[in-house]
């Protein structure tokens, strides 16, 4: 970040890793399974490129870090630092509960909704009709809001302070995509699209060490390496 925002705390959203269900498209939400070898090295590859001291995240700048209780997304927190310890578990970083959805494709989703008699205007879309059985836009927002007020405060009274106060949070892929438009203010239906691969990183700040301006980190620098 410039010098003028080095010392703005920073939100480290992580997608977790690969799984057998992330690579065919199913979705997956307290289905509980683990990192492909390959999702083990995706993270892995990730942290050699940005995590360490003096690096994009350094953990002694984290001060807080937050995870899914899914295994999958501890696994991966533990791939990225190298501990076991030193973060909490949040029911606010589940995946959405796809309820009737769940191990299911999007076309796979539609056809069973249609063949309900549901979706007669036009196609389903999970940001603004949620999922049978399962939770709604609503109740997401709602979990994530709760874990959002938490982070906001911490970070209002540490704003101006040198010591450490970055955040970290690894979730999965709808619920890191929710977590950005709340963040920023948006309502889960708002037409923002975002996209966060396995084991991917996005960022959220503050402008001018405003914690009522919450900001997208849409491109960085990269610390030197000496």
């Amino acid at each position: 970040m410039p010098d003028k925002d080095a010392s703005t705390p920073r939100v480290f959203v992580l997608r977790h890793g690969e799984t057998e269900w992330s690579k065919s498209g199913q979705y997956t939400g307290k289905t509980d399974i683990p990192l492909t070898p390959h999702g083990e090295a995706q993270v892995k590859a990730t942290a050699q490129q940005v995590y360490g001291t003096g690096k994009l995240i350094d953990p002694a700048k984290v001060a807080k870090v937050w995870l899914s209780p899914r295994k999958r997304a501890i696994k991966t927190y533990e791939l990225l630092s190298g501990r076991n310890d030193g973060y909490e578990i949040s029911e606010s970083l589940a995946e959405w509960d796809y309820g009737d959805y769940e191990g299911r494709l999007t076309k796979d989703i539609r056809a069973l909704r249609k063949e309900r008699g549901l979706d007669k205007q036009r196609e389903w879309d999970i940001w603004s009709d949620g999922c049978e059985g399962g939770e709604s836009s609503a109740e997401v927002t709602a979990r994530i809001d709760a874990l959002l007020k938490e982070i906001r405060t911490f970070h209002a009274d540490r704003m101006h302070s040198s010591g450490p106060k970055d955040v970290i949070l690894v979730a999965h892929g709808h619920l890191t995509r929710a977590f950005a438009k709340r963040f920023l203010g948006y309502e889960l239906s708002f037409p923002l699209s975002l996209m966060m691969e396995p084991g991917g990183v996005g960022i959220l700040s503050y402008q001018h060490h405003n914690i009522d301006e919450p900001a997208l980190l849409l491109g960085i620098g990269f610390p030197l390496q000496e």
